[in-house]
């Protein structure tokens, strides 16, 4: 059975279903696997001829033996992926991964939808109730919501930024009801993230036995190292010496870190782009090596990126040998060395994402909204610098539906775009949320009445 460390080194090690339901260690730390399981060159040529929920079984399994069975994992993870997975070329060799077919038009679904099912599993086998918390800047809250929505054991809080959401965003999770409450903050989104940590550190709550499931929970990383695999197997020429560039549109680095996961297990990736927008804490990092917060972050067209201190960097950090704690602060350097080598970072403006949209619908007919535009425009950057890399694989995930953002569409294009099927009808849907203003004490109040 494998076990699952703190980032912050002082708790105990636990199991992949205590980390999963704890969410956060009690020292406050993130959750991490002790060694990674490695996958073969030989496993990840079979995945070519594997669908998604096949490739997702052989991937997730390798953190969860010993603690399910591989007949429930199958059916669970089978039940959970029964959406498309596009493959979009846009030229030469450069392609989009569109994580936006499930249920609510985001890339949050994959980790939202598996998760959902193994903490019901867990909690089923035990008789347990629990309570999740959670912070969103977007698409995390609409995808949890819906993964949770209905569940009679697991009761649903989310926390979202009153002004720094997208009207469909914010419909997705405030007409739901039954066990999902939403509650607006007068504040940014590490705001939001803030309160819901304070109120995981606060032992007078322990009784309401708390879960999370923002990116600080592992049981969302790991779902998130498949769809890295997935690309790579289905658009490989199948050459020994076969490697693929990520470029990865990246807010709170939970995306990222499930794609560092998987270049760790095997995966050969010749370079991961982190495209950030404004909020450029990491690309400013790797430059310099000193590790400065947003505060508060900035507030761009890329709404779920608006994080000024991504909570994943700790893992990043543990990744490379280094430490960091929950507030940023760096006990111990990580191999800034190797870090430089296989990432390569950059800030991208809402200038420049506005102009990739329009450059790119314009060119190739391929329509971004603003998340995966910053991910192009990290990889046609790096491209432009690294003229001999063109001849690889690269790959750019599209981590929304462009639907969820029909003011900058239209703002930029001209038109609106078509709606998905998840979409359609919000507008007719009644909302209900509350209001909070941005103080532990009154969000504790809440959550104890």
């Amino acid at each position: 059975m494998m076990k699952y460390f703190s980032t912050n080194l002082s708790s105990d090690k636990v199991s992949f279903k205590e980390a999963l339901l704890k969410g956060i260690a009690p020292d406050r730390g993130l959750y991490m696997p002790e060694q990674l399981p490695k996958i073969s060159k030989e496993e990840i040529d079979s995945f070519s001829s594997k669908v998604y929920y096949e490739i997702a079984f052989e991937v997730i399994r390798k953190f969860t033996q010993g603690e399910i069975a591989d007949n429930v994992l199958f059916e669970l993870i089978k039940d959970a992926y029964n959406y498309t997975v596009p493959l979009e070329k846009v030229v030469d060799n450069s392609f989009v991964l569109r994580l936006d077919q499930g249920p609510t038009a985001s890339f949050k679904d994959f980790a939202a939808r598996m998760m959902g099912r193994l903490i019901n599993y867990f909690l089923s086998q035990s008789k347990q109730k629990l309570l999740i918390l959670t912070a969103t800047s977007g698409d995390t809250g609409s995808a949890i919501a819906n993964a949770f929505y209905g569940l009679d054991n697991i009761g649903v809080i989310v926390l979202f930024p009153e002004k720094e959401v997208t009207e469909r965003q914010r419909k997705q999770m405030t007409t739901l009801g039954k066990n999902v409450r939403i509650v607006a903050i007068d504040g940014k989104f590490d705001d939001c993230q803030a309160l819901v940590k304070e109120a995981f550190a606060d032992p007078e709550l322990s009784f309401l036995n708390l879960s999370s499931a923002n990116s600080i929970n592992i049981g969302r990383l790991i779902p998130q190292a498949v769809y890295y695999f997935y690309a790579f197997a289905k658009l490989r020429k199948g050459h020994a010496d076969d490697k693929v560039i990520f470029s990865v549109p990246s807010g709170n680095f939970g995306d990222m870190m499930g794609g560092m996961l998987a270049m760790k297990m095997g995966l050969p990736v010749e370079k991961f782009i982190i495209s950030t927008n404004e909020n450029d804490v990491f690309p400013n990092f790797i430059e310099t090596g000193k590790y400065i917060k947003n505060d508060p972050s900035l507030n761009c067209i890329s709404s779920a990126m608006n994080v000024g201190h991504p909570s994943n960097m700790s893992r990043l950090m543990a990744l490379y040998g280094g430490v960091m704690d929950e507030k940023g602060h760096i006990s111990k350097m990580p191999d800034l060395e190797l870090m430089r080598k296989e990432i390569f970072a950059i800030s991208i403006n809402d200038l420049k994402t506005r102009q990739t949209i329009k450059d790119t619908w314009d060119a190739y007919k391929v329509l971004l909204e603003p998340h995966g535009a910053v991910g192009w425009a990290g990889l046609q950057s790096y491209l432009k610098q690294n003229h001999s890399e063109k001849s690889k694989l690269c790959i750019s995930l599209e981590t929304a539906h462009p639907a969820k953002f029909p003011e900058e569409i239209i703002k930029t294009l001209g038109f609106e775009p078509e709606l998905p099927e998840s979409l359609k009808g919000l507008e007719d849907k009644e909302e209900k949320y509350e209001f909070l203003k941005n103080e532990y004490l009154e969000f504790k109040k809440y959550l104890l009445k």
